[in-house]
């Protein structure tokens, strides 16, 4: 199992917005119907306004690839790039 957590540094008072455009793309609906998806889940963090946690988590590393592969993936890009400063992730393998 590979697990994911990517924390999303938005721009400043954007993190609301960046959510809503995700939920309104369907990133998360789309992506828990994937084949080897396990979890897909957003975090408002409590004590910085502008981050936002993902955690997903696969069955395989062949699987998340999969997903980095997808139409979707590829629009969450621009997404990050109009209200995101940066982004960071940390990889656990079980």
């Amino acid at each position: 199992m590979l697990t994911w957590n990517v924390t999303y540094h938005c721009k400043s008072g954007k993190r609301a917005a960046f959510y809503q455009a995700l939920c309104e793309l369907g990133v998360r609906a789309n992506s828990l119907e994937e084949d080897g998806n396990l979890r897909y889940d957003y975090f408002f963090a409590a004590e910085d306004p502008d981050d936002l946690l993902l955690v997903e988590s696969w069955t395989s590393p062949a699987h998340q690839k999969a997903h980095c592969e997808t139409e979707i993936f590829a629009r969450l890009q621009e997404l990050k790039a109009q209200f995101c400063e940066g982004v960071e992730i940390d990889k656990f393998s079980c």
